[in-house]
């Protein structure tokens, strides 16, 4: 497991090779210094393409919130710094209407320097109140809401609408696609878990973050669940896994797809990043 040390001038590096000013393997820096560049360097890359990445918070017995719905405090300071930093990287985050009723987000980087990325909700029935603080919030981040229905928004709110399948919810690749063509290239799917699985599923994250913090809940909602689980162990999604330490939380960075692996890969040479595999005995 490496160690995280986000330093400023660390941060600055990440910033200018989010704006294509840097790379993230050359310099002179401390191990916890690297560690930082090779967890959120590839994320800020934007020469290799779009990106979408599913993050969550859990447990460690794998729970998202308490069984009255208490969700606050499942990250630790370090895991919520890192949420924070990710948002900063992307060019839009992406919630489900549900984690918005409940938890109301605010969706912007408070915790670190950076823009506010674009704040997008997913609310097929158009549930979501106007007067919402992620869509009143006093900043230029465009804001979103992707809906089926014919719901009127304020003005400074875009809608997209897309029809929805059978089940009553969005094909995911239809709010990729329209996500896409509205200009926002890198996504983060933050929430809640129902969302993140049904993009995994969907086979269109390019890779999946796990912030693991040390508590046990006993009981509440899962961090992922399919609706199509797995049979066999066989069959089940094995990434490629690295292991970092954020202080208070563990994370694990799970590279979903060809672009992730080589998002990973210095950019001026040296040596290959060594990943792991997760494999059967």
């Amino acid at each position: 497991m490496q160690n995280v040390e986000v330093t400023p001038r660390v941060w600055d590096r990440i910033l200018n090779v989010r704006s294509a000013r840097a790379c993230h393997c050359c310099g002179s820096w401390s191990p916890a210094e690297r560690a930082a560049l090779d967890l959120y360097g590839p994320m800020a890359r934007r020469d290799l393409g779009p990106v979408t990445i599913g993050q969550i918070g859990q447990s460690l017995d794998g729970r998202i919130a308490t069984v009255t719905g208490d969700a606050r405090d499942v990250s630790g300071a370090g895991g919520l710094a890192h949420l924070h930093r990710m948002r900063a990287l992307v060019d839009g985050v992406v919630i489900g209407v549900r984690t918005a009723l409940h938890d109301a987000p605010r969706l912007t980087v408070r915790l670190c320097s950076g823009c506010n990325p674009a704040r997008i909700v997913v609310d097929p029935q158009g549930r979501l109140p106007d007067d919402a603080g992620l869509l009143t919030a006093d900043d230029d981040a465009r804001r979103i809401v992707i809906q089926a229905v014919d719901r009127p928004r304020p003005e400074r709110v875009e809608v997209i609408r897309l029809p929805v399948r059978a089940d009553g919810r969005f094909d995911p690749h239809d709010i990729l696609s329209a996500l896409h063509e509205a200009g926002l290239s890198s996504i983060l799917i933050e929430g809640g878990g129902i969302t993140i699985a049904s993009f995994l599923e969907a086979g269109l994250l390019t890779r999946l973050q796990v912030a693991v913090a040390p508590l046990l809940i006993g009981g509440g909602p899962q961090g992922l669940t399919t609706q199509s689980p797995v049979a066999r162990l066989s069959d089940a999604i094995r990434p490629e896994t690295r292991v970092f330490g954020l202080d208070t939380d563990v994370l694990f960075d799970c590279a979903l797809s060809p672009a992730a692996s080589e998002a990973a890969q210095p950019i001026h040479g040296g040596p290959k990043l060594v990943t792991r595999r997760a494999a059967p005995d």
